[in-house]
């Protein structure tokens, strides 16, 4: 990232305050945390739902209440990690010292995980990281690791640092569960962050270049790959803005989670590390998407998501598309969101630890700020999503794909885009005449809806949903319903169109006109299968 259009910001240097990778210890570490059942599950468990609830709304209220009756208990070792790492609460050193029957305080001291401290005349342990169970689906299976970042307002009750690292959140989490997860040789994770994206890589590829601005961050992600067992030999560590730290390189997947956030360049604005590219606008994910191309494969994918500015009088996809066109690659961008600059400055403003009952004139000189910066490129509306960015194996791109997905996705969604790409390759090299002698299925997770009117004996509208992947519907005529109906993989598309035009009645040109180009859509999305 970078602080304006001709000078980038230098990478910062390594600072103490951050954990520290020592094997022996971390292997005793590891095997505490595994003895003390520090799982997804178990703390969920331990919990309840009530204070799982309370917690996922910044309430810590009642999980410091659940944890408190259990510290002298079966999961004693269990709440007293909860406690110091979830919670920021100071533990007593007799609990944490069985927490850590292996490691020892002192040894968590050494790895820059607690520190030693007095309260009231008291012999307690404060956390100085945030260190929790990470569980997660993503294409190539289930993940259980221990992910360590800063420390969060809820525990720490003040504002957020500027070069706080985040840890997992809603965006990295969909990052890794929309990332195409075939095998790959080499892989970047541009702004690693915690590491998270990295780590998921590591599980697909045969090496894994994680880079960053931040060197806390860089700390943060070379401990969490040893704790994960993930050696430099697999994830190699660099400090660098954007794409300058592998220019001249070539990779096979690129993911980011980059710094989208669009914040004022204003006095009184605070800049974070892990969210502001030190940019006007939007400019850090247009210059992304327009030079990530640099770095790809041949076919090689990459795969961001990233905020975007929509103006007065504007479609969202008219600008995005002028991104894509710049690329020169493949791309698919699918909008999840779209908010007003209202909503969009207070999100992160809120993000960013300030809040009107804390300081209010603080808060309404943030919020002005943000409002007069989108005021000045007359910003109507700010669209959040995912983009699907590939380098062609030869000639010119043909894949450009913008469209409006606001529901629920049934993730992890990487197969589904990977198999999307491959039918949209299929298709571009498979003619009418090559269609027509294929041979479809119905995928599994297809249904048809038909609804009538009152007293009707014919449906007056056939819906063919998709249960997974995007959930798309596509509203079938009669021909088309009746095609779909009899995919099942025995008769070529060529037959089965003479025999609907038989059925009806019809020409089977006039049934071809009118149901091979819907065929293809189905073929592109997903919902019917080429059968080998």
């Amino acid at each position: 990232m970078t602080t304006n259009d001709a000078v980038p910001r230098a990478a910062t240097h390594p600072s103490t305050d951050a954990p520290r990778t020592e094997p022996a210890l971390l292997d005793a570490l590891r095997a505490d945390l595994t003895g003390a059942g520090y799982t997804v599950p178990a703390v969920e468990d331990l919990l309840g739902p009530l204070a799982s609830a309370a917690l996922h709304r910044e309430e810590p209220l009642p999980a410091l209440r659940a944890t408190a009756r259990v510290m002298a208990g079966r999961d004693a070792r269990l709440a007293a990690l909860v406690r110091l790492f979830v919670l920021g609460a100071e533990v007593p050193r007799e609990a944490v010292e069985q927490a850590f029957a292996r490691s020892g305080v002192d040894g968590a001291v050494r790895l820059g995980l607690v520190e030693a401290a007095g309260s009231q005349g008291n012999d307690v342990v404060r956390a100085v990281v945030d260190l929790r169970p990470y569980e997660a689906a993503d294409a190539a299976g289930t993940v259980d690791w221990w992910l360590a970042s800063d420390l969060g307002e809820l525990a720490t009750g003040r504002a957020l640092r500027t070069d706080h690292v985040l840890g997992v959140g809603g965006a990295s989490t969909t990052l890794a569960q929309v990332t195409v997860r075939d095998r790959r040789d080499r892989v970047l994770d541009l702004g690693t962050g915690c590491g998270i994206q990295a780590l998921h890589a590591s599980r697909h590829s045969r090496a894994v270049t994680g880079t960053d601005i931040s060197a806390r961050a860089l700390a943060f992600a070379r401990f969490n790959a040893a704790l994960a067992g993930v050696g430099p030999d697999r994830l190699e560590l660099r400090a660098g803005s954007m794409l300058e730290p592998v220019a001249g390189e070539r990779f096979d997947l690129v993911v980011s989670n980059p710094p989208f956030v669009i914040t004022p360049r204003a006095a009184g604005v605070p800049e974070y590390d892990y969210r502001d590219g030190g940019r006007a606008g939007d400019a850090i994910v247009r210059e992304l998407v327009t030079g990530v191309g640099a770095v790809l494969e041949p076919g090689g994918v990459a795969q961001l998501l990233g905020n975007w500015e929509v103006r007065s009088g504007e479609a969202w996809h008219e600008r995005v598309g002028e991104w894509l066109d710049a690329a020169g690659l493949d791309g698919w961008v699918i909008q999840r969101e779209l908010q007003d600059p209202a909503e969009y400055a207070e999100t992160w403003i809120r993000d960013g630890g300030s809040t009107p009952d804390r300081d209010r004139a603080a808060w309404a000189a943030q919020y002005a700020a943000w409002l007069d910066d989108f005021a000045s490129r007359d910003v109507a509306g700010i669209g959040f999503g995912i983009i699907t960015l590939r380098r062609p194996l030869a000639g010119p791109p043909t894949l450009r794909r913008l469209e409006e997905q606001t529901g629920a996705l049934h993730q992890p969604l990487g197969a589904h885009l990977a198999a999307n790409l491959a039918a949209h390759d299929w298709l571009e090299s498979t003619d009418d005449a090559a269609l027509a002698a294929a041979h479809l299925t119905v995928a599994g997770d297809v249904t048809e809806e038909r609804y009538f009117t009152p007293g009707s004996a014919d449906p007056s509208v056939v819906l063919v949903r998709q249960g997974g992947g995007l959930g798309r519907a596509v509203q079938a005529g009669t021909a088309l319903a009746g095609f779909v109906g009899a995919c099942d993989g025995e008769l070529a598309v060529g037959q089965l169109v003479g025999g609907i035009a038989a059925l009806l009645g019809v020409a089977a040109d006039d049934v071809a006109a009118d149901v091979l180009p819907s065929l293809r859509g189905l073929v592109r999305d997903g919902l019917l299968l080429v059968t080998p």
